[in-house]
């Protein structure tokens, strides 16, 4: 697995206009191919009497999945430059559809491919991205009269806390750079005097 990758920071909409056609880049984060095309449905149907709807995803931090599409445009000029653009920022699990409304200009190959990647590039530059790492999720349990202390000091120092359960014991669910496991492992037993139980789980992303 990538150690970790860059995504839009949010959905939105960016505009731009060429030779009096209008091109509207849609911008969202995707976390599965099937989010991409859904928000791509989504697009065509609020711009269905547009004159074409192309679009381009990245899904996977190592880029594993990347599709196109030109709707209509001609063959190379539209969702490729958009998916080019896309893998120039480094950008993962993310959609992009360009909208363009036909000003009665027409562009020729290079102009609508620096319109459509232009398209991409100024939406990605307006929406801003995030940058999100690795993490090992991890549960640590103590006693109710250690954990307040505890929480406290995983806060302090900068620890992902993700949750916190109160039951015959406190159970705390952490996230933290895999990296970082042993060096945890040794401060929460000198910290608790070997008293908290530490069982790590999976892996998942958070914001680095």
């Amino acid at each position: 697995m990538q150690d970790e990758y860059r995504t839009v920071a949010r959905a939105g909409v960016h505009e731009t206009e060429v030779n009096r056609s209008r091109f509207l880049c849609a911008l969202a984060p995707a976390a599965t191919e099937q989010e991409a095309q859904d928000f791509i449905a989504a697009v065509r149907k609020e711009h269905a009497a547009a004159n074409h709807n192309c679009w381009a995803y990245v899904i996977g931090a190592d880029a594993s999945v990347q599709k196109a599409s030109d709707d209509g445009e001609p063959g190379g000029t539209a969702g490729v430059p958009m998916l080019q653009m896309l893998l120039r920022r480094d950008m993962r699990y993310v959609v992009a559809v360009v909208t363009r409304y036909f000003g009665g200009v027409k562009l020729g190959a290079g102009g609508l491919i620096r319109a459509y990647g232009g398209a991409v590039g100024e939406a990605l530059d307006t929406l801003g991205s995030r940058t999100l790492r690795r993490f090992r999720l991890a549960t640590v349990t103590v006693d109710h009269q250690r954990a307040g202390r505890l929480e406290n000091d995983l806060r302090t120092t900068g620890r992902e806390v993700r949750d916190v359960r109160y039951g015959e014991a406190v159970t705390i669910e952490l996230a933290l750079p895999d990296a970082d496991v042993d060096a945890f492992r040794a401060w929460l037993a000198d910290t608790t005097a070997g008293t908290a139980g530490f069982e790590p789980g999976g892996e998942a992303y958070g914001d680095a």
